[in-house]
Formats: C-alpha cells, sequence, structure tokens
C-alpha cells in the first residue's frame, strides 16, 4: 500500500485502519485470517519479552553467586512451548490452503477477460472484442483474468479485492474474484518489472458497475471513434501508448513526447537524419527498433504492433500525432480527456455528428407556442440526442 493511498482509505466509511474496503468475497476471509495471525503474534510477543524481562531481573548477575554448569530441563514446560506453537502452525497452514484453494478455483460461471501486462502499462480485451486500459466489471458476479505478459515478470494486484497474482512471459496466468461492492479502486503492478515500475499505477483503474452500467459501458467501449483524429487520440489510450510517450512538450517518460514532434527533423541512433511524417510514424508502429532516436536506446523495448493494427488505425495514429502541433488541441488532451464538444469546438469532431446536432437544434427552433406539447417533447428528445453526442 503506498502513502498516497492512506488518505483515502482513512476517508472511505467502508474502509478501516488497517485495510482498503471489502470491495470482493475474499476480503472477509483475508482479512479475519489476518487478524488471527496478528492476534496470536501479539499475545506470543507479549508474553515472550514480559518472561524475558523478568529472567533478567530475577537472574541477573549477584556478587557472590556461582552459576550451576548442569544443563536443567522442565519435560512439562518444553512439551508445552512445542507442542502448543506446533498445532497453532498447523491450524495456519490448513486455513491458509483452504483460502489459498479458493482463490485458486473459479467458478463455473465466468464472464472472462483477456490481461495483457506490458512496461508500464494494463490493457484488458472484454467478451465482445472491447479493449480498453482500465479493468471494468460488474458487481456480484465472478470475474475471470487469463493474464499475459509480452515482455518481463508483472503482478497483478487490486488490494481492494485482497487479490494478487504473478503475470509470467510465456504463460497464460489464471485469477479470478467476485466484486461485492461498486466503486473505483487502484490497481498496482507488485512486482519489480524496470525502470518506471513505480509508474505502473492505475488510480481508480478497476471500475465496479451494477450490471445495466456495465452492459452499456461495454456496448459504447466496442465502438471506436469515427473521426480518425478522436480514433487515434482513442487508440492512444487502449494501446498503452501513453506508458511511455508523454503528451507534454520534452516530458520524457521512456520514449519522446508526441507534442509538436509531427513534421519535425532528428538524428537517429545511426547519425542520420530523418523526418517525423507518415511514413516514419508506419515504419516506427511496425518495426520500433529499425529507426530510433538519438538518445533513445532505452526504448527499444517498444514492442511491434506489425498483425495487432489495421491500417485504418495506423492512419489514425498518425492524424492524431498531427492534431499534437496544434496548441487548443494539445492543451485538451493534456486536460486528460478529449469531449465531442471540445473536438467540434477545435474543428475535429465527426462532421456527421456536428450535422445530426444541428438538425436537432433548428427542428427544435422551429417549434411554435400553439403546440406547447409537441414542443416540449422535441426539446426532451433534442436534449437526449445532445447528451448522447457529448
Amino acid at each position: 500500500m503506498s502513502l498516497q493511498a492512506i488518505p483515502m482509505i482513512l476517508a472511505d466509511k467502508n474502509a478501516t485502519f488497517w485495510f482498503p474496503p471489502k470491495a470482493s468475497t475474499f476480503a472477509e476471509e483475508t482479512d479475519a485470517f489476518f487478524m488471527y495471525i496478528f492476534w496470536i503474534s501479539v499475545v506470543f510477543f507479549v508474553l515472550i519479552v514480559a518472561a524475558m524481562c523478568w529472567f533478567c531481573i530475577q537472574y541477573r548477575r549477584r556478587p557472590g553467586y556461582k552459576g550451576d554448569s548442569r544443563a536443567l530441563h522442565n519435560n512439562a514446560l518444553e512439551i508445552t512451548w512445542t507442542v502448543i506453537p506446533t498445532l497453532i502452525v498447523i491450524w495456519i497452514f490448513a486455513r491458509g490452503v483452504y483460502g489459498y484453494m479458493d482463490m485458486m478455483t473459479p467458478p463455473p460461471d465466468t464472464i472472462d477477460i483477456n490481461v495483457t501486462a506490458r512496461k508500464w502499462d494494463w490493457t484488458f480485451q472484454y467478451p465482445n472484442g472491447a479493449i480498453h486500459p482500465e479493468l471494468h466489471i460488474p458487481v456480484d458476479r465472478a470475474i475471470r483474468l487469463r493474464m499475459r505478459s509480452e515482455d518481463v515478470l508483472h503482478a497483478f494486484y487490486v488490494p481492494a479485492f485482497r487479490a494478487k497474482s504473478d503475470v509470467v512471459p510465456g504463460r497464460v496466468t489464471v485469477m479470478w474474484f467476485q466484486p461485492i461492492l461498486e466503486g473505483s479502486y487502484d490497481l498496482f503492478c507488485a512486482e519489480y518489472c524496470g525502470d518506471q515500475h513505480s509508474e505502473m499505477i492505475k488510480r481508480q483503474g478497476v471500475v465496479v458497475h451494477d450490471q445495466a452500467g456495465y452492459e452499456a459501458w461495454l456496448a459504447e467501449a466496442a465502438k471506436p471513434p469515427t473521426h480518425p483524429v478522436a480514433h487515434g487520440y482513442w487508440l492512444y489510450g487502449r494501446l498503452g501508448c501513453k506508458s511511455c510517450h508523454s503528451v507534454e512538450v520534452d516530458k520524457k517518460i521512456v520514449g519522446p513526447s508526441f507534442a509538436k514532434t509531427y513534421g519535425e527533423s532528428f538524428k537517429n541512433t545511426k547519425g542520420e537524419t530523418l523526418q517525423f511524417d507518415e511514413e516514419y510514424v508506419r515504419r516506427s508502429v511496425l518495426y520500433p527498433q529499425e529507426q530510433m532516436r538519438e538518445g533513445y536506446q532505452n526504448a527499444s523495448q517498444m514492442p511491434s504492433f506489425q498483425g495487432k493494427l489495421k491500417e485504418n488505425e495506423i492512419i489514425a495514429l498518425t492524424a492524431f500525432l498531427q492534431a499534437m502541433k496544434d496548441d487548443a488541441f494539445l492543451e485538451a488532451v493534456q486536460d486528460g480527456d478529449l469531449s465531442q464538444d471540445e473536438a467540434q469546438a477545435l474543428g475535429y469532431a465527426d462532421e456527421e455528428e456536428a450535422a445530426e446536432e444541428d438538425a436537432s437544434e433548428e427542428g427544435t427552433g422551429d417549434t411554435t407556442a400553439g403546440d406547447a406539447t409537441t414542443g416540449d417533447e422535441a426539446a426532451a428528445d433534442t436534449s437526449g440526442d445532445a447528451g448522447d453526442n457529448n
């Protein structure tokens, strides 16, 4: 648990001094088991330290006292302090195995989500094919994660679920849990995975919806934006590009910043001068080690997207990078999101959606006072349409 999370835990009515909220079915057993071991440790600590202090005083060295060199035994005492701790350890082991087997045995009816870990981000693929950088799940449903790593050892850890599992390259790791509390929770990588390991944290990266909210989110997540620039921005988030490439000028994470770089000239590691243009974007996505920038040799860990991206997606990423030259667009992206209204104001909104919005507004304006009821209904419909477009 990070220090930054402590104030949030203390402010959460579902959390305690020791733990974040009990947000999964594992939490009750895990927390109770922890407290059993804690109080067993406290009792033995107090007994042992108290006995040690008493022995130090009672049997301290005194003038004229000669110790006995013979070994002394008390069979009853020795059996007691051997048998009781042994029984306690056996109980701890049995209780731990019981909890572990529960965590390792998914029920038959689960929602299966594919998880990809990479330096330094997570990607989640849902049953309908949607891919998203955050984990969205319904409450009171068993969730099974099938996890793979593209590079090194990672560990998937959601403290509120009391669920953690290593993600090992070259194999599929399976874990499951059942959320019981709606809300947003932090996701951590709990295994050192390289220079930016400490940045592999998704604040509010796990979102638990009610069933209707989950189904609505899932349907929306499967729809990519139609406008190339918006589509490119969408891909920038879902493909994990933002874990290595900043949208702030001259800010280096691992790879170079995307802000105001399109159209610029630079030198590669071979000393050749290249231009950041359509062809360079394409080659960098498909063959990232071919033309690395000077000073970014450590970015050679970037994976190839050959066979993973369609041609229209490469075009969309190129359009997004080109738009990053515009100050207003760059500011909107740095704010964390580019809403439909902001995109339209900047000239990047989808033309068809903007036309539909204008038509709806004109239709509302034509309503007359003589047909007040119809006018109110039309205004309500128009408001709903505008909300959907936003």
